[in-house]
């Protein structure tokens, strides 16, 4: 039997027998690419190995751990494998096929001078290394998992080099690594790569896309003296040198001072001082960083991805040592901004009000509708408060400053404004210029309604492009409008529970009465009465017991996708799991639910899909409640209701007459206006499923024409472009660009989706101008903290009382709703109703932004969970899985300094 392989014999489809590394550099070599000479002892070596010493079954007898097994669990598994391979005798075929083959390269290598300083075939060196057949995927590296031997010299020990390659298939890390992945034990085996040791006088790691941004049109190269190994394993500092792939600039260079380089030392290697003179020498100049970075772009190319490439450099030629996919790279962004400059001078920057329910940089489009929107909403709204000629042109905006939306005074319209705050009060007060809850009640939520009700009456596919456009832009309008009026009983509703709470805590509580927010839980709004009809929908599927199987089976997005196309979902055979009948009704049920309160927004900026487009992010708490996890909210909320009136009446009773009027006065107050507020705000979205029907009904348009790459990319055009294209009828059925290869904005749509990557980075200030005597002046008043001290405690405002230790989940928004598992603490940078049906599997929530009166403190006092809001930083200082202490009370967020695990 043929147990060698050499590099010229494979390629990439020769994985099984190979393993990874093996097929890749095969593939690399057969390509013309520098890589050093070699073979590969194949896969077929070692099951004969494992067979003939009788020891296959007993190593997946000890490497079969359950999940969640412990480390020490592993090593001792691993322990007693080695054993195995340690009394096994390597079988004589196996043997002479190695032996022979490692002499052939060694005369080869001789022949060609490669190896010089070899006295005999038999003294070759070379660098033994790992390759399984899981190992070097694009879906999982298995970097480092399996053993590398380097500078290893004569059959004898090439072949002992050989075995403990195979036994490194069995080490701890590597079969925790598989259990992770889920990768079965039975179905991996290891193939050997025997190849010439480059004398390198320099090697390291070289990534075809830069690896921290996602940028595919960057390449990212770490370099140390020496050999490479180190440059790996992390044990040598390196340089670090990004290189622009198109022209081979180097575009950013770090040079570090290198103190220790790997060397060949006898049959293998050890560490040495760098010489003095190259310390804080570059390892390789721009020349030779783009003349690296060539080549690749050249591998990345000829496999189709991007790359993670070893590469070793001697005499100054570079040689590649190993190439794989480079996994779980992030779509390509920007570096985060770090100036934060004003695009008007002699004014001040807020994020507040709207801008808390725009947490991320703002799509273009949005972002040249929306300025207009809110400058329209607040001039007629500030005009009647304040009278008229007190709010000028030019005195407020809705500017971006690195994609963040900030809202911007003018300094001579803020002391316009400061001067008219009485006159503005009274208008509240009395209801004027469709303020406060009687004025959204009877002008503004009417209107609102209205408008979208005119918009609604023809279908988007029956209207022309300037038609379009001028519904997208009124129904914008008409929101903003809404949202601005809205704005007027946000005080209403926090002055109100200011009050009680002060008169209570001072006038009337004594000790074991219970908190003043007790007197204020247990009422309908639209966020509750939303979370009952999805519980509602979760008991008539729990009832029936297959319907139940396949909602809860499998992803939700299957379920998504389901719903999408019509059709029940399907086993493995295509036949439906379900009765389609069932299915109908369950489908016509959650539509029904998705039509009352599938508007309610994640984030304002239409770019992101709400409940009614997409129901994906609903349906993993509408599977919770199938699974018959959480709480009944009907039994949860009239326990509340019970508990508040008991307490009102015991209080009522032992107060005098004067303190007991007013103490119900004030309560009745406080608990009116509260859930008010959160109906008005629950209907933000009325207008945002009808809009962004219309606004990819364009988009279906001009991907047609070829303006666009895909529907979507609408989101991703200025307004001024979008303009043009209807104007130039681009965006009628039929119209085409011809003559290019790609759609005309495709680039550009592309630059900016990969600006506000980077701009999401960041975390945007609070105020602008950044100074002391702003934050000193508006600090206090702005939804989430602008200072933050160092340490392991992150403190905000204490919204819901009560503690929890639990591990935490970051959300950015409904995408990531998938991830987030019962009993978690929800971390985001806020949230809106619409994130209401993840609190009924949260422990705790902790947002950047919000107060005590906000959301998120109303809807965690109703569930019960504490929370710890307006902390400014904790989505920056947070991660997935990091166990953190939650108080309510203190108002902080103890992180466990381990970080996730």
């Amino acid at each position: 039997m043929t147990y060698i392989k050499d590099f010229d014999q494979l390629g990439r489809g020769d994985l099984d027998e190979a393993g990874g590394k093996g097929a890749n550099l095969g593939e690399l070599a057969r390509a013309g690419f520098p890589v050093p000479a070699g073979f590969v002892l194949t896969t077929a070596a070692y099951q004969d190995f494992v067979n003939a010493n009788g020891i296959a079954g007993r190593i997946l007898e000890l490497a079969a751990l359950p999940a969640g097994a412990s480390n020490d669990d592993y090593e001792t598994a691993a322990r007693q494998i080695r054993t195995l391979f340690a009394e096994g005798t390597l079988p004589g075929e196996i043997s002479g096929e190695l032996r022979a083959a490692y002499l052939r390269l060694g005369q080869h290598m001789a022949a060609t001078g490669e190896d010089a300083g070899t006295q005999s075939s038999d003294e070759t060196r070379v660098a033994v290394r790992s390759s399984a057949t899981a190992e070097d995927l694009a879906s999982a590296s298995f970097a480092g998992q399996q053993d590398t031997y380097l500078n290893v010299a004569g059959p004898e020990a090439v072949a002992a080099a050989v075995i403990d390659c195979w036994v490194s298939l069995w080490n701890a890390r590597a079969m925790a690594y598989r259990s992770r992945n889920g990768i079965d034990p039975s179905t991996v085996r290891l193939a050997v790569v025997i190849q010439e040791m480059v004398d390198a006088d320099a090697a390291g790691v070289l990534f075809t896309a830069n690896p921290a941004t996602g940028r595919r049109d960057q390449a990212v190269i770490s370099a140390a003296w020496g050999l490479g190994e180190s440059v790996v394993s992390g044990a040598v500092t390196t340089d670090d040198v990004v290189v622009d792939s198109a022209t081979g600039k180097v575009v950013r260079r770090r040079t570090a001072d290198k103190d220790v380089m790997t060397v060949y030392s006898g049959t293998g290697t050890t560490e040495q001082p760098v010489p003095e003179e190259k310390r804080r020498a570059p390892v390789l100049d721009d020349g030779a960083a783009a003349a690296l970075a060539r080549q690749g772009t050249a591998i990345a190319q000829h496999f189709g991805v991007p790359q993670d490439i070893e590469w070793a450099q001697a005499a100054g030629e570079f040689f590649i040592l190993q190439a794989r996919p480079i996994t779980a790279l992030p779509e390509p962004s920007d570096e985060a901004p770090t100036e934060w400059p004003l695009p008007y001078p002699n004014g001040m920057y807020f994020r507040a009000s709207i801008v808390e329910q725009l947490p991320d940089p703002l799509s273009p489009l949005f972002a040249d509708l929306i300025d207009g929107a809110v400058v329209r909403s607040l001039n007629a709204l500030l005009g009647e408060a304040f009278g008229k000629n007190v709010v000028r042109p030019g005195d407020v905006s809705l500017p971006t400053v690195n994609g963040y939306a900030y809202y911007y005074y003018s300094n001579s319209g803020m002391r316009r404004v400061m001067g008219q705050s009485l006159t503005a009060m009274r208008a509240l007060a009395q209801g004027k210029a469709n303020m406060g809850i009687k004025g959204w009640r009877e002008h503004s939520h009417p209107k609102y309604r209205g408008t979208v009700k005119f918009w609604a009456a023809k279908p988007p596919s029956d209207r022309p492009a300037p038609e379009l456009l001028e519904g997208i832009s009124a129904l914008l309008d008409a929101g903003a409008a809404y949202y601005t009026a809205v704005q007027s009983i946000i005080p209403i509703a926090a002055t109100s529970e200011i009050m009680f709470r002060s008169y209570y805590d001072k006038l009337v509580r004594r000790p074991g009465d219970p908190s003043a927010e007790v007197f204020l839980l247990g009422y309908d709004s639209e966020p509750i009465r939303a979370e009952k009809s999805l519980y509602d929908l979760a008991v008539w599927t729990r009832e029936r017991p297959q319907l139940a199987a396949a909602v809860t089976e499998g992803p939700a997005a299957g379920i998504a996708e389901a719903l999408r196309r019509g059709r029940p979902p399907a086993g493995a055979d295509g036949v439906p799991n379900v009765d389609p009948g069932q299915w109908e009704e369950w489908r016509s049920r959650l539509q029904r639910h998705l039509d009352r309160y599938g508007h309610a927004v994640y984030n304002l900026d239409f770019v992101n899909p709400v409940p009614a487009d997409d129901p994906s992010a609903l349906l993993e708490t509408l599977r919770y409640f199938v699974r018959g996890q959480g709480k009944d909210p009907h039994q949860r909320q009239q326990s509340s209701a019970d508990r508040r009136e008991e307490q009102a009446r015991l209080i009522s009773t032992r107060l005098g007459p004067r303190r007991r009027a007013v103490f119900r006065r004030l309560l009745r107050w406080a608990q009116t206006a509260a859930p008010v507020r959160e109906d008005a705000l629950a209907d933000v979205g009325l207008a945002w499923p009808l809009m962004r029907r219309m606004l990819l009904e364009l988009g279906e348009r001009l991907t047609a024409s070829g303006v666009i790459a895909a529907p979507a990319d609408i989101f991703w055009l200025r307004l001024e472009e979008l303009r043009n294209a209807i104007d130039f009828g681009l965006a009628a059925p039929g119209a085409a660009i011809t003559g290019t290869d790609r759609p005309a904005r495709a680039e550009a749509v592309e630059q900016r989706k990969m600006l506000w990557r980077g701009q999401r980075k960041a975390a945007a200030p609070q105020l602008l101008p950044e100074s002391r005597w702003m934050e000193r002046a508006f600090g206090s008043m702005m939804p989430a903290r602008t200072v933050q001290r160092a340490g392991d405690v992150i403190t905000g405002v204490g919204a819901s009382s009560g503690q929890v230790s639990a591990p935490a989940r970051l959300l950015h928004g409904p995408d990531d709703f998938a991830t987030m598992r019962p009993g978690e603490v929800l971390v985001a940078r806020m949230t809106t109703p619409a994130w209401t049906p993840l609190f009924a599997m949260a422990s705790g929530v902790v947002t950047d932004v919000g107060g005590p009166l906000s959301h998120s403190s109303i809807v965690a006092r109703e569930y019960g969970i504490p929370a710890v809001l307006g902390t400014g930083v904790a989505t920056q200082r947070v991660s997935s899985g990091q166990q953190v202490k939650v108080d309510g009370d203190a108002g902080t967020v103890t992180l466990d300094g381990s970080g996730a695990p």
